[in-house]
Protein backbone atom coordinates (compact mmCIF):
# COMPACT_ATOMS: atom_id res chain seq x y z
CA UNK A 1 0.00 0.00 0.00
CA UNK A 2 1.31 3.24 -1.22
CA UNK A 3 2.70 5.96 2.25
CA UNK A 4 0.15 8.32 2.71
CA UNK A 5 0.17 11.83 4.16
CA UNK A 6 -2.98 12.27 6.32
CA UNK A 7 -3.59 15.92 7.86
CA UNK A 8 -6.08 16.58 10.38
CA UNK A 9 -7.10 20.18 11.02
CA UNK A 10 -8.46 21.54 14.23
CA UNK A 11 -9.17 24.72 14.71
CA UNK A 12 -8.02 26.83 18.11
CA UNK A 13 -11.02 27.17 20.38
CA UNK A 14 -13.34 27.96 17.28
CA UNK A 15 -16.02 29.74 18.94
CA UNK A 16 -14.35 31.61 21.03
CA UNK A 17 -11.60 32.57 18.86
CA UNK A 18 -13.98 33.68 16.28
CA UNK A 19 -16.06 36.28 18.96
CA UNK A 20 -12.58 37.41 20.33
CA UNK A 21 -11.41 38.23 16.30
CA UNK A 22 -14.53 40.14 15.91
CA UNK A 23 -14.39 41.73 19.00
CA UNK A 24 -10.96 43.00 20.60
CA UNK A 25 -12.01 43.93 24.02
CA UNK A 26 -12.39 39.96 24.48
CA UNK A 27 -8.61 39.37 23.48
CA UNK A 28 -7.02 37.76 26.43
CA UNK A 29 -10.41 37.07 28.86
CA UNK A 30 -12.03 34.11 29.45
CA UNK A 31 -14.58 33.81 26.79
CA UNK A 32 -17.27 31.07 27.76
CA UNK A 33 -19.55 29.79 25.04
CA UNK A 34 -23.04 28.68 26.00
CA UNK A 35 -26.04 28.18 28.05
CA UNK A 36 -27.22 31.55 29.74
CA UNK A 37 -25.24 30.79 33.34
CA UNK A 38 -27.88 32.84 35.20
CA UNK A 39 -25.46 33.46 38.00
CA UNK A 40 -24.50 30.03 38.34
CA UNK A 41 -28.42 28.47 38.55
CA UNK A 42 -28.21 28.26 34.25
CA UNK A 43 -29.00 25.35 32.68
CA UNK A 44 -27.34 23.72 30.13
CA UNK A 45 -23.10 23.34 29.18
CA UNK A 46 -20.44 25.00 27.71
CA UNK A 47 -19.84 24.81 24.02
CA UNK A 48 -16.46 26.37 24.06
CA UNK A 49 -14.46 28.46 25.63
CA UNK A 50 -11.34 30.25 25.20
CA UNK A 51 -7.69 28.77 26.19
CA UNK A 52 -7.97 32.09 29.06
CA UNK A 53 -11.04 30.48 30.23
CA UNK A 54 -9.51 26.62 30.56
CA UNK A 55 -6.99 27.72 32.83
CA UNK A 56 -9.40 27.94 35.56
CA UNK A 57 -10.72 24.32 34.92
CA UNK A 58 -13.06 25.19 32.14
CA UNK A 59 -13.88 22.94 29.19
CA UNK A 60 -16.41 22.19 26.62
CA UNK A 61 -19.54 19.98 27.81
CA UNK A 62 -19.36 21.34 31.15
CA UNK A 63 -22.58 22.02 32.72
CA UNK A 64 -22.35 26.20 32.80
CA UNK A 65 -23.15 26.47 36.20
CA UNK A 66 -20.29 24.86 37.49
CA UNK A 67 -18.39 26.84 34.55
CA UNK A 68 -19.81 29.67 36.66
CA UNK A 69 -18.48 28.19 39.88
CA UNK A 70 -15.07 28.35 37.99
CA UNK A 71 -14.56 31.44 36.47
CA UNK A 72 -17.24 33.69 37.63
CA UNK A 73 -15.44 36.91 35.88
CA UNK A 74 -15.45 35.17 32.57
CA UNK A 75 -17.51 36.55 29.14
CA UNK A 76 -20.78 34.53 28.72
CA UNK A 77 -21.61 34.46 25.08
CA UNK A 78 -24.50 32.66 23.26
CA UNK A 79 -23.61 30.83 20.05
CA UNK A 80 -23.77 32.98 16.92
CA UNK A 81 -24.09 29.70 14.57
CA UNK A 82 -24.50 32.18 10.96
CA UNK A 83 -21.04 33.76 12.31
CA UNK A 84 -19.29 30.29 12.83
CA UNK A 85 -20.70 28.81 9.86
CA UNK A 86 -19.15 31.77 7.47
CA UNK A 87 -16.04 31.37 8.98
CA UNK A 88 -15.80 27.59 8.28
CA UNK A 89 -16.92 27.71 4.70
CA UNK A 90 -13.81 29.99 4.19
CA UNK A 91 -11.45 27.69 6.33
CA UNK A 92 -12.84 24.71 4.01
CA UNK A 93 -12.14 26.60 0.80
CA UNK A 94 -8.51 27.26 1.86
CA UNK A 95 -8.37 23.21 2.55
CA UNK A 96 -9.41 23.36 -1.23
CA UNK A 97 -6.39 25.39 -2.20
CA UNK A 98 -4.04 22.08 -1.24
CA UNK A 99 -6.58 19.39 -1.97
CA UNK A 100 -9.34 18.16 -3.35
CA UNK A 101 -9.49 15.43 -0.96
CA UNK A 102 -10.78 17.39 2.22
CA UNK A 103 -13.57 15.66 4.76
CA UNK A 104 -15.37 17.91 7.10
CA UNK A 105 -16.07 16.46 10.56
CA UNK A 106 -17.36 19.48 11.51
CA UNK A 107 -17.64 23.22 11.72
CA UNK A 108 -13.99 23.26 13.19
CA UNK A 109 -12.30 20.16 12.54
CA UNK A 110 -11.37 18.26 8.54
CA UNK A 111 -9.24 15.38 7.62
CA UNK A 112 -7.04 16.17 4.42
CA UNK A 113 -4.88 13.61 2.48
CA UNK A 114 -2.53 15.50 0.24
CA UNK A 115 -0.55 12.06 -0.69
CA UNK A 116 -1.07 13.26 -4.23
CA UNK A 117 -1.08 17.03 -3.91
CA UNK A 118 1.92 17.45 -1.44
CA UNK A 119 4.81 17.82 -3.75
CA UNK A 120 2.96 20.80 -5.65
CA UNK A 121 3.85 22.69 -2.36
CA UNK A 122 6.96 21.50 -1.30
CA UNK A 123 6.39 18.02 0.37
CA UNK A 124 4.18 17.26 3.13
CA UNK A 125 5.58 19.22 6.04
CA UNK A 126 5.74 21.96 3.96
CA UNK A 127 2.41 21.75 2.74
CA UNK A 128 1.06 22.32 6.40
CA UNK A 129 2.72 24.83 7.32
CA UNK A 130 1.43 26.44 4.00
CA UNK A 131 -2.42 25.60 4.75
CA UNK A 132 -1.47 26.84 8.31
CA UNK A 133 -0.48 30.21 7.21
CA UNK A 134 -3.44 30.23 5.01
CA UNK A 135 -6.12 29.31 7.56
CA UNK A 136 -4.45 32.89 9.11
CA UNK A 137 -4.28 35.06 6.55
CA UNK A 138 -7.86 34.59 5.54
CA UNK A 139 -9.70 34.53 9.08
CA UNK A 140 -7.34 35.10 11.57
CA UNK A 141 -7.45 32.23 13.34
CA UNK A 142 -5.23 30.22 14.08
CA UNK A 143 -5.19 26.17 13.91
CA UNK A 144 -3.49 22.99 14.89
CA UNK A 145 -2.12 20.53 12.78
CA UNK A 146 -1.14 16.91 12.66
CA UNK A 147 0.81 14.92 9.73
CA UNK A 148 0.77 10.87 10.24
CA UNK A 149 -0.08 8.07 7.56
CA UNK A 150 -3.22 7.47 9.26
CA UNK A 151 -6.53 9.40 10.35
CA UNK A 152 -6.18 8.30 14.17
CA UNK A 153 -2.35 9.33 14.74
CA UNK A 154 -3.18 12.45 12.37
CA UNK A 155 -5.83 13.57 14.93
CA UNK A 156 -4.32 12.55 18.15
CA UNK A 157 -1.00 14.24 16.85
CA UNK A 158 -3.22 17.63 16.31
CA UNK A 159 -4.59 17.52 19.67
CA UNK A 160 -0.30 17.68 21.56
CA UNK A 161 0.51 20.87 20.99
CA UNK A 162 -2.44 23.01 21.38
CA UNK A 163 -2.71 26.19 20.53
CA UNK A 164 -0.88 26.79 17.18
CA UNK A 165 0.29 23.39 16.72
CA UNK A 166 1.79 21.17 14.47
CA UNK A 167 2.88 17.78 15.11
CA UNK A 168 4.57 15.22 12.77
CA UNK A 169 4.29 11.21 13.01
CA UNK A 170 6.81 10.12 10.12
CA UNK A 171 5.70 6.81 7.96
CA UNK A 172 6.64 3.72 10.42
CA UNK A 173 6.52 5.39 13.22
CA UNK A 174 3.11 5.03 14.31
CA UNK A 175 3.60 2.54 16.91
CA UNK A 176 6.23 4.42 18.87
CA UNK A 177 4.19 7.42 18.32
CA UNK A 178 1.34 6.21 20.01
CA UNK A 179 3.06 3.58 23.12
CA UNK A 180 3.17 6.22 25.48
CA UNK A 181 -0.29 7.27 25.17
CA UNK A 182 -3.01 6.74 27.37
CA UNK A 183 -5.55 4.28 26.22
CA UNK A 184 -8.19 6.39 26.23
CA UNK A 185 -6.85 8.40 23.13
CA UNK A 186 -7.60 5.12 21.49
CA UNK A 187 -10.24 5.61 18.85
CA UNK A 188 -13.27 3.55 19.67
CA UNK A 189 -12.08 2.75 23.53
CA UNK A 190 -15.32 3.59 25.07
CA UNK A 191 -15.03 4.63 29.51
CA UNK A 192 -16.13 0.63 30.06
CA UNK A 193 -13.48 -0.75 27.84
CA UNK A 194 -11.36 1.27 28.91
CA UNK A 195 -11.71 0.79 32.65
CA UNK A 196 -11.71 -2.88 31.48
CA UNK A 197 -8.38 -2.63 30.58
CA UNK A 198 -6.93 -1.11 33.47
CA UNK A 199 -8.36 -3.28 35.20
CA UNK A 200 -5.83 -5.99 34.08
CA UNK A 201 -3.13 -3.18 33.96
CA UNK A 202 -3.18 -2.12 30.63
CA UNK A 203 -3.05 1.64 30.79
CA UNK A 204 -1.21 2.85 27.42
CA UNK A 205 -1.68 2.42 23.89
CA UNK A 206 1.90 0.66 23.85
CA UNK A 207 1.29 -1.85 26.73
CA UNK A 208 -2.27 -2.78 24.63
CA UNK A 209 -0.47 -3.16 20.99
CA UNK A 210 2.30 -5.53 22.88
CA UNK A 211 -0.47 -7.86 24.81
CA UNK A 212 -1.25 -11.49 23.26
CA UNK A 213 -4.60 -11.34 21.35
CA UNK A 214 -5.58 -14.45 23.46
CA UNK A 215 -5.82 -12.23 26.55
CA UNK A 216 -8.28 -9.67 24.75
CA UNK A 217 -10.72 -12.32 24.42
CA UNK A 218 -13.19 -10.84 26.79
CA UNK A 219 -13.48 -7.59 24.42
CA UNK A 220 -14.88 -10.19 21.38
CA UNK A 221 -14.93 -9.27 17.74
CA UNK A 222 -13.46 -5.70 19.15
CA UNK A 223 -9.89 -6.80 20.62
CA UNK A 224 -8.14 -7.30 17.40
CA UNK A 225 -9.38 -3.99 15.86
CA UNK A 226 -7.95 -2.02 19.16
CA UNK A 227 -4.76 -4.30 19.36
CA UNK A 228 -4.31 -3.66 15.53
CA UNK A 229 -5.21 -0.07 16.08
CA UNK A 230 -3.15 0.11 19.44
CA UNK A 231 -0.25 -1.06 16.48
CA UNK A 232 -0.96 1.88 14.37
CA UNK A 233 -2.70 0.14 12.03
CA UNK A 234 -5.57 1.99 10.54
CA UNK A 235 -6.54 2.45 7.09
CA UNK A 236 -9.89 5.03 7.28
CA UNK A 237 -10.07 6.53 4.40
CA UNK A 238 -10.13 10.35 3.90
CA UNK A 239 -13.55 10.22 2.75
CA UNK A 240 -14.28 13.79 0.78
CA UNK A 241 -17.80 15.34 0.84
CA UNK A 242 -19.16 12.99 3.54
CA UNK A 243 -19.79 9.04 2.94
CA UNK A 244 -23.44 9.97 1.58
CA UNK A 245 -21.49 10.82 -1.79
CA UNK A 246 -20.22 7.58 -2.86
CA UNK A 247 -21.24 4.58 -4.74
CA UNK A 248 -20.83 1.03 -3.04
CA UNK A 249 -22.29 -2.80 -3.64
CA UNK A 250 -21.48 -5.50 -1.43
CA UNK A 251 -22.12 -9.24 -0.96
CA UNK A 252 -22.41 -11.47 1.89
CA UNK A 253 -21.47 -14.97 1.24
CA UNK A 254 -23.93 -17.67 2.33
CA UNK A 255 -20.84 -19.08 4.01
CA UNK A 256 -17.47 -17.72 4.99
CA UNK A 257 -15.50 -18.79 2.00
CA UNK A 258 -11.57 -19.03 1.37
CA UNK A 259 -11.79 -19.84 -2.28
CA UNK A 260 -10.18 -17.41 -4.42
CA UNK A 261 -11.85 -17.58 -7.30
CA UNK A 262 -15.43 -17.13 -6.14
CA UNK A 263 -13.48 -14.31 -4.39
CA UNK A 264 -11.93 -12.94 -7.59
CA UNK A 265 -15.53 -13.43 -9.28
CA UNK A 266 -17.80 -11.38 -6.95
CA UNK A 267 -15.04 -8.42 -6.86
CA UNK A 268 -15.08 -8.50 -10.94
CA UNK A 269 -18.91 -8.47 -10.62
CA UNK A 270 -18.75 -5.66 -8.07
CA UNK A 271 -16.38 -3.43 -9.51
CA UNK A 272 -18.88 -3.60 -12.72
CA UNK A 273 -22.27 -2.74 -10.93
CA UNK A 274 -20.95 0.33 -9.11
CA UNK A 275 -19.44 1.17 -12.79
CA UNK A 276 -22.76 1.03 -13.97
CA UNK A 277 -24.29 2.42 -10.89
CA UNK A 278 -21.65 5.37 -11.60
CA UNK A 279 -22.32 5.55 -15.52
CA UNK A 280 -26.32 5.54 -14.84
CA UNK A 281 -25.88 8.59 -12.84
CA UNK A 282 -23.51 10.59 -14.61
CA UNK A 283 -21.06 10.25 -12.33
CA UNK A 284 -17.44 9.41 -11.81
CA UNK A 285 -14.93 9.54 -8.53
CA UNK A 286 -11.20 9.84 -7.25
CA UNK A 287 -11.05 7.41 -4.32
CA UNK A 288 -11.79 3.46 -5.06
CA UNK A 289 -12.42 1.54 -1.90
CA UNK A 290 -12.25 -2.17 -0.64
CA UNK A 291 -14.53 -3.52 2.36
CA UNK A 292 -13.32 -7.01 3.64
CA UNK A 293 -15.35 -8.95 6.41
CA UNK A 294 -13.51 -12.00 7.41
CA UNK A 295 -14.96 -14.54 9.84
CA UNK A 296 -15.88 -13.68 13.30
CA UNK A 297 -17.28 -10.22 11.55
CA UNK A 298 -14.43 -8.76 11.84
CA UNK A 299 -14.22 -6.22 9.40
CA UNK A 300 -11.74 -4.27 7.53
CA UNK A 301 -11.25 -1.04 4.68
CA UNK A 302 -8.51 -0.35 2.53
CA UNK A 303 -8.54 2.82 0.04
CA UNK A 304 -6.21 4.39 -2.78
CA UNK A 305 -7.08 7.45 -4.18
CA UNK A 306 -6.45 7.57 -8.17
CA UNK A 307 -5.03 10.50 -10.12
CA UNK A 308 -8.10 11.23 -12.71
CA UNK A 309 -11.70 10.22 -11.71
CA UNK A 310 -13.18 7.27 -13.18
CA UNK A 311 -16.33 4.99 -13.78
CA UNK A 312 -14.70 2.67 -15.66
CA UNK A 313 -14.97 -0.90 -14.38
CA UNK A 314 -11.76 -2.11 -15.60
CA UNK A 315 -9.69 1.19 -13.93
CA UNK A 316 -12.10 0.47 -10.84
CA UNK A 317 -10.97 -2.95 -10.85
CA UNK A 318 -6.87 -2.62 -11.27
CA UNK A 319 -7.70 -0.52 -8.03
CA UNK A 320 -9.69 -3.06 -6.00
CA UNK A 321 -7.58 -6.16 -7.04
CA UNK A 322 -4.07 -4.48 -5.97
CA UNK A 323 -6.17 -3.27 -2.28
CA UNK A 324 -6.63 -7.04 -2.37
CA UNK A 325 -4.10 -8.37 -3.07
CA UNK A 326 -2.11 -6.38 -0.55
CA UNK A 327 -4.51 -7.49 2.13
CA UNK A 328 -2.83 -9.99 4.82
CA UNK A 329 -5.84 -12.26 4.96
CA UNK A 330 -3.60 -15.63 5.48
CA UNK A 331 -6.20 -18.46 6.19
CA UNK A 332 -9.21 -16.39 7.40
CA UNK A 333 -12.17 -16.92 5.36
CA UNK A 334 -14.16 -14.23 4.29
CA UNK A 335 -17.35 -13.38 4.89
CA UNK A 336 -18.37 -9.81 2.85
CA UNK A 337 -16.70 -8.24 0.08
CA UNK A 338 -17.46 -4.30 -0.86
CA UNK A 339 -16.36 -2.08 -3.21
CA UNK A 340 -16.98 1.64 -3.22
CA UNK A 341 -15.98 4.77 -5.18
CA UNK A 342 -16.03 8.41 -3.20
CA UNK A 343 -14.72 11.49 -4.32
CA UNK A 344 -17.76 11.75 -6.50
CA UNK A 345 -17.63 14.68 -9.72
CA UNK A 346 -19.66 15.11 -12.92
CA UNK A 347 -18.53 12.29 -15.11
CA UNK A 348 -18.15 15.18 -18.07
CA UNK A 349 -16.23 17.40 -15.86
CA UNK A 350 -12.36 17.24 -17.01
CA UNK A 351 -9.59 16.93 -14.94
CA UNK A 352 -6.85 17.36 -17.36
CA UNK A 353 -6.17 18.86 -20.96
CA UNK A 354 -5.36 15.04 -22.13
CA UNK A 355 -7.39 12.45 -22.63
CA UNK A 356 -6.09 9.88 -20.22
CA UNK A 357 -4.44 6.88 -22.88
CA UNK A 358 -7.50 4.09 -23.64
CA UNK A 359 -10.28 6.16 -22.57
CA UNK A 360 -11.60 6.62 -26.08
CA UNK A 361 -11.52 2.64 -26.12
CA UNK A 362 -12.89 2.04 -23.14
CA UNK A 363 -16.27 4.51 -23.53
CA UNK A 364 -16.82 2.71 -26.35
CA UNK A 365 -16.83 -0.72 -24.98
CA UNK A 366 -18.74 0.36 -22.00
CA UNK A 367 -21.51 1.90 -24.36
CA UNK A 368 -21.54 -1.43 -25.95
CA UNK A 369 -22.34 -3.43 -22.97
CA UNK A 370 -24.95 -1.12 -21.46
CA UNK A 371 -26.43 -0.71 -24.60
CA UNK A 372 -26.76 -4.99 -25.07
CA UNK A 373 -28.17 -5.05 -21.29
CA UNK A 374 -30.44 -2.74 -22.22
CA UNK A 375 -31.71 -4.41 -24.90
CA UNK A 376 -31.54 -8.08 -23.26
CA UNK A 377 -31.23 -7.72 -19.56
CA UNK A 378 -28.38 -6.96 -17.57
CA UNK A 379 -27.91 -10.92 -17.06
CA UNK A 380 -27.12 -11.25 -20.74
CA UNK A 381 -23.60 -10.16 -20.62
CA UNK A 382 -20.84 -10.19 -18.28
CA UNK A 383 -17.11 -9.10 -17.47
CA UNK A 384 -14.64 -12.06 -17.88
CA UNK A 385 -13.98 -13.10 -14.48
CA UNK A 386 -17.43 -12.12 -13.23
CA UNK A 387 -20.22 -13.72 -11.83
CA UNK A 388 -22.98 -13.42 -14.10
CA UNK A 389 -25.10 -11.60 -11.36
CA UNK A 390 -24.96 -10.08 -8.06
Amino acid sequence: MAERHIVHVDMDAFFAAVEQRDDPSLRGRPVIIGADPRGGRGRGVVSTCSYEARKFGVRSAMPISEAWRRCPGGVYLRPDSRKYSRASSVIEKAFHEFTPDVEMVSVDEAFLDVTLSAHLFGGPEQTCRRLKRRVKELTGLTCSVGLAPTKMCAKIASDLRKPDGFVTVPPGGEAAFLAPLDISKLWGLGPKTAAALRARGLNTIGELAACPEGSLAFLGRNGAELKALAGGVDPSPVSPEGEAKSVSNEITFDSDTGDEREIRESLVALCDKVSSRLRAAGQKGRTVGLKIRLEGFVTYTRARTVLLATNYADVIWKEVSGLYAAFPRGRRKVRLLGVRVSGLMPASERESLFEEEGDERRERSHRAVEEIRRRFGRSSIYRAGGKKEL
